[in-house]
């Protein structure tokens, strides 16, 4: 425990204080906000978003959304596990598995997590972040209502905005009118204003804006980045325009 507390306390900053840092701690014990405070993270105020912080502030909401329905699936452990797995590697993601375990356990408050993240954390990142907990909440091939409302609060919570959520949302659940929402416009939207919603959603979820997260981040992003394009060619087609 002691040598990865050193681990951990060394690739977080802003995320080992406050709320974030308390469940941190009940999840890996005393040790890790020793080593957190003494190596002075606490004291930062403003620091940039690194891949550890953005990693613990993602354990967190994702036990939020895990046990959201009041069941925990195997699929939705294993999406988990995945993703860590590839940005942190397998000895290092069986660790903030044995925290997110933990955590599932906990009873704590999302919304002071999230006012936690959105002080520390730019808007790409949190929208990456909720993209994040939609593939949780889908991994399982059922979504539950209960986790669309719990993500829909950590989204409010994060301050992003309600065209942005359901652009995301949209992704994962098709549906006739899917294209408009994810480029976040009605369908009475005219070809020309269609257009200019695509440029600016292109500009907006660009994987450039995560790359300080690390590469599985940036990959999610570009997925994120593919449907949107897809999007639009839904609607070159449907409307026939160029």
């Amino acid at each position: 425990m002691a040598n990865y507390a050193k681990w951990i306390g060394g690739a977080l900053g802003w995320a080992i204080g406050g709320p974030i840092g308390a469940l941190l701690g009940y999840a890996f014990g005393s040790v890790l906000g020793d080593n957190a405070a003494s190596a002075g993270y606490l004291e930062e105020e403003n620091p940039q978003t690194r891949p550890g912080d953005f990693a613990a502030a993602l354990l967190a909401l994702s036990a939020a959304v895990i046990k959201s329905d009041g069941r925990v699936q195997a699929a939705e452990l294993e999406y988990v596990k995945h993703f860590y797995s590839r940005q942190f590697g397998s000895l290092h993601a069986d660790q903030y598995m044995l925290a997110l375990e933990n955590m599932l356990l906990r009873q704590f408050s999302t919304a002071e997590i999230c006012s936690q993240i959105q002080r520390h954390m730019d808007y790409s990142s949190r929208l990456q972040l909720l993209h994040f907990l939609f593939g949780i909440a889908k991994s399982d091939n059922h979504v539950a209502p209960e986790e669309v409302k719990t993500i829909f609060t950590i989204a409010t919570n994060l301050g992003i905005e309600s065209r942005d959520f359901e652009s995301i949302k949209a992704m994962f659940y098709k549906d006739s009118t899917s294209s408009y929402h994810i480029l976040e416009v009605d369908p009475s939207a005219t070809n020309d204003e269609i257009k200019k919603a695509y440029r600016m959603m292109a500009i907006k979820f660009h994987p450039d804006k995560v790359a300080h997260l690390g590469e599985e981040f940036q990959k999610a992003a570009h997925e994120k980045f593919q449907k949107i394009n897809e999007a639009y060619d839904n609607l070159k087609k449907e409307r026939k325009f160029n």
